[in-house]
Protein backbone atom coordinates (compact mmCIF):
# COMPACT_ATOMS: atom_id res chain seq x y z
CA UNK A 1 0.00 0.00 0.00
CA UNK A 2 2.81 2.56 0.49
CA UNK A 3 3.93 2.23 -3.31
CA UNK A 4 0.69 2.85 -4.06
CA UNK A 5 0.32 6.24 -2.12
CA UNK A 6 3.84 7.22 -4.15
CA UNK A 7 3.97 6.20 -8.19
CA UNK A 8 6.68 8.87 -8.69
CA UNK A 9 9.03 7.26 -6.29
CA UNK A 10 8.10 3.76 -7.40
CA UNK A 11 8.41 4.73 -11.02
CA UNK A 12 11.86 6.29 -10.21
CA UNK A 13 12.97 3.33 -8.23
CA UNK A 14 11.52 1.06 -11.15
CA UNK A 15 13.68 3.34 -13.73
CA UNK A 16 16.98 2.86 -11.44
CA UNK A 17 16.72 -1.21 -11.19
CA UNK A 18 16.30 -1.01 -15.29
CA UNK A 19 19.53 0.81 -15.76
CA UNK A 20 21.42 -1.27 -13.36
CA UNK A 21 19.84 -4.34 -15.29
CA UNK A 22 21.10 -2.85 -18.64
CA UNK A 23 24.77 -1.55 -17.41
CA UNK A 24 25.15 -5.44 -16.03
CA UNK A 25 24.21 -6.58 -19.49
CA UNK A 26 25.94 -4.39 -21.58
CA UNK A 27 29.42 -4.20 -19.65
CA UNK A 28 28.66 -7.96 -19.84
CA UNK A 29 28.46 -8.19 -23.73
CA UNK A 30 31.74 -6.00 -24.14
CA UNK A 31 33.42 -8.70 -22.10
CA UNK A 32 32.14 -11.51 -24.14
CA UNK A 33 32.95 -9.26 -27.41
CA UNK A 34 36.58 -9.13 -26.03
CA UNK A 35 37.46 -12.87 -25.45
CA UNK A 36 35.46 -13.92 -28.47
CA UNK A 37 37.23 -11.19 -30.69
CA UNK A 38 40.81 -12.09 -28.96
CA UNK A 39 41.59 -8.12 -27.81
CA UNK A 40 43.97 -7.93 -25.54
CA UNK A 41 45.12 -11.68 -25.57
CA UNK A 42 48.46 -10.65 -27.87
CA UNK A 43 49.94 -8.59 -25.31
CA UNK A 44 50.29 -7.35 -22.06
CA UNK A 45 51.49 -4.05 -20.97
CA UNK A 46 54.53 -4.10 -19.36
CA UNK A 47 54.95 -3.10 -15.67
CA UNK A 48 58.24 -1.19 -15.98
CA UNK A 49 58.75 2.58 -15.90
CA UNK A 50 59.22 3.24 -18.91
CA UNK A 51 55.25 2.37 -19.85
CA UNK A 52 53.95 3.85 -16.37
CA UNK A 53 51.17 6.80 -16.76
CA UNK A 54 53.66 9.14 -16.52
CA UNK A 55 54.70 11.43 -19.96
CA UNK A 56 57.62 12.84 -20.71
CA UNK A 57 58.14 15.16 -23.86
CA UNK A 58 61.50 15.99 -25.42
CA UNK A 59 63.53 18.60 -24.97
CA UNK A 60 63.02 21.23 -27.35
CA UNK A 61 65.84 21.52 -29.81
CA UNK A 62 67.38 23.95 -32.69
CA UNK A 63 66.78 22.49 -35.94
CA UNK A 64 68.42 23.19 -39.09
CA UNK A 65 67.93 23.42 -42.65
CA UNK A 66 69.88 20.35 -43.03
CA UNK A 67 67.65 18.55 -40.91
CA UNK A 68 64.83 19.21 -42.99
CA UNK A 69 66.28 18.24 -46.21
CA UNK A 70 67.50 14.92 -44.27
CA UNK A 71 63.76 14.45 -43.58
CA UNK A 72 62.15 15.14 -47.02
CA UNK A 73 64.77 12.70 -48.16
CA UNK A 74 64.62 9.92 -45.82
CA UNK A 75 61.00 8.15 -47.22
CA UNK A 76 62.66 5.74 -49.21
CA UNK A 77 60.32 2.55 -49.51
CA UNK A 78 63.56 0.49 -49.84
CA UNK A 79 65.09 1.80 -46.51
CA UNK A 80 61.65 1.20 -44.48
CA UNK A 81 62.38 -2.49 -44.43
CA UNK A 82 66.21 -2.77 -44.04
CA UNK A 83 67.74 -5.11 -41.20
CA UNK A 84 70.19 -2.71 -40.02
CA UNK A 85 69.44 0.54 -38.20
CA UNK A 86 71.35 3.96 -38.62
CA UNK A 87 74.02 4.92 -36.84
CA UNK A 88 71.74 7.38 -35.25
CA UNK A 89 69.07 5.85 -35.54
CA UNK A 90 67.00 3.06 -33.42
CA UNK A 91 68.77 -0.28 -32.77
CA UNK A 92 66.41 -2.98 -31.37
CA UNK A 93 67.22 -6.43 -30.38
CA UNK A 94 65.37 -9.21 -28.97
CA UNK A 95 66.66 -11.65 -26.31
CA UNK A 96 64.49 -14.34 -27.11
CA UNK A 97 65.38 -16.15 -30.72
CA UNK A 98 62.24 -18.82 -29.85
CA UNK A 99 59.34 -19.03 -27.42
CA UNK A 100 56.07 -20.80 -26.79
CA UNK A 101 53.36 -19.38 -27.79
CA UNK A 102 52.18 -16.21 -25.38
CA UNK A 103 55.61 -16.55 -23.82
CA UNK A 104 57.25 -13.27 -23.07
CA UNK A 105 59.52 -11.74 -26.01
CA UNK A 106 61.61 -9.14 -24.59
CA UNK A 107 62.30 -6.18 -27.00
CA UNK A 108 65.33 -3.69 -26.10
CA UNK A 109 67.46 -1.26 -27.88
CA UNK A 110 69.35 2.01 -27.99
CA UNK A 111 68.21 5.40 -29.57
CA UNK A 112 70.70 7.51 -28.56
CA UNK A 113 68.82 11.24 -30.38
CA UNK A 114 65.40 10.09 -29.29
CA UNK A 115 65.53 11.30 -25.56
CA UNK A 116 61.89 10.97 -24.10
CA UNK A 117 60.53 9.80 -27.69
CA UNK A 118 57.47 7.35 -27.62
CA UNK A 119 57.99 3.98 -29.52
CA UNK A 120 55.54 2.26 -31.41
CA UNK A 121 56.24 -1.91 -31.96
CA UNK A 122 54.88 -2.77 -35.16
CA UNK A 123 54.63 -6.49 -36.49
CA UNK A 124 54.86 -7.68 -40.41
CA UNK A 125 51.12 -9.09 -40.81
CA UNK A 126 50.81 -10.11 -44.41
CA UNK A 127 53.33 -8.17 -46.35
CA UNK A 128 52.82 -4.97 -44.34
CA UNK A 129 53.90 -3.39 -40.97
CA UNK A 130 50.87 -3.20 -38.30
CA UNK A 131 50.63 -1.32 -34.72
CA UNK A 132 51.32 -3.90 -31.92
CA UNK A 133 49.40 -2.64 -29.24
CA UNK A 134 52.58 -1.73 -27.11
CA UNK A 135 54.15 1.66 -26.87
CA UNK A 136 57.18 2.51 -24.82
CA UNK A 137 59.57 5.86 -23.73
CA UNK A 138 63.19 6.31 -24.47
CA UNK A 139 65.07 7.17 -21.22
CA UNK A 140 68.68 7.51 -21.29
CA UNK A 141 68.81 6.64 -24.79
CA UNK A 142 67.31 3.22 -23.89
CA UNK A 143 64.29 1.66 -23.94
CA UNK A 144 62.65 -1.70 -22.85
CA UNK A 145 59.30 -3.87 -22.50
CA UNK A 146 57.76 -6.99 -23.47
CA UNK A 147 55.25 -8.64 -26.30
CA UNK A 148 53.33 -11.65 -26.07
CA UNK A 149 51.57 -13.36 -28.76
CA UNK A 150 49.84 -16.67 -29.99
CA UNK A 151 50.88 -16.26 -33.62
CA UNK A 152 52.90 -19.43 -34.44
CA UNK A 153 55.93 -18.76 -37.00
CA UNK A 154 58.35 -16.52 -37.75
CA UNK A 155 57.23 -13.13 -35.66
CA UNK A 156 59.05 -9.68 -37.09
CA UNK A 157 58.96 -7.23 -35.15
CA UNK A 158 60.54 -3.14 -35.58
CA UNK A 159 59.87 0.17 -33.56
CA UNK A 160 59.00 3.61 -35.13
CA UNK A 161 59.42 6.58 -33.29
CA UNK A 162 55.62 8.01 -33.76
CA UNK A 163 56.89 11.85 -34.10
CA UNK A 164 59.56 11.63 -36.43
CA UNK A 165 58.71 8.57 -37.47
CA UNK A 166 62.33 7.34 -37.54
CA UNK A 167 62.00 3.33 -38.24
CA UNK A 168 64.35 0.54 -36.20
CA UNK A 169 65.96 -2.41 -37.91
CA UNK A 170 64.00 -5.84 -37.54
CA UNK A 171 64.08 -8.89 -35.31
CA UNK A 172 62.54 -11.81 -35.85
CA UNK A 173 61.33 -14.11 -32.85
CA UNK A 174 59.96 -17.74 -33.65
CA UNK A 175 56.88 -18.48 -32.00
CA UNK A 176 55.63 -22.51 -31.49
Amino acid sequence: MDTENRPVLTGLIALVGVAVVIGLLGGLAVLVGVKVTGIGDDTEASGAPSSSATFRLPKPTETSTEAGSAEASEPNPGEESTSEAPAEGISLTADQQSVSPMQQIDLTGTYPAGEGAILQVQRMENGTWSDFPVTMSVSGGTFATYVQTSRTGPNKFRVVDTDSEVVSNEVTVTVG
